[in-house]
């Protein structure tokens, strides 16, 4: 990514469909922390997407790395949590999108994040 380019702030699908669950998704989802970088799925800018029918949710969401040792555990935890907070069976899709620490909070940005 050059110096010009924005992030890709993800826009939950969620947000323009049932607007009245942000606060909620938000306040739970802040509370899964990456046990080895200390931040939450939403600083890290892991959820790229939610969405919800009237039967089902569907979170889509990627890792930091392909072989994050807390990855299964990062996306069954934020599934259990998306379900709980929506009270419908949610489902997690694996993005193929790579991350990378644009895609962080700004405010969390550090020089050594390496860009």
């Amino acid at each position: 990514m050059s110096e010009n380019e924005e992030p890709v702030i993800p826009q939950w699908e969620i947000n323009n469909t049932h607007p009245n669950y942000w606060m909620d998704l938000e306040e739970g989802l802040s509370g899964i922390l990456d046990p080895e970088l200390g931040y939450s799925v939403l600083q890290l800018g892991l959820i790229r997407d939610i969405k919800l029918d009237e039967n089902s949710a569907k979170v889509l969401m990627i890792l930091t790395t392909p072989y994050c040792p807390y990855g299964p555990s990062l996306l069954e935890a934020t599934r259990a949590k998306v379900e709980r907070i929506l009270g419908v069976p949610t489902t997690i899709e694996y993005g193929s999108q790579m991350w990378d620490p644009t895609l962080m909070d700004p405010d969390l940005r550090e020089d050594e994040w390496g860009f």
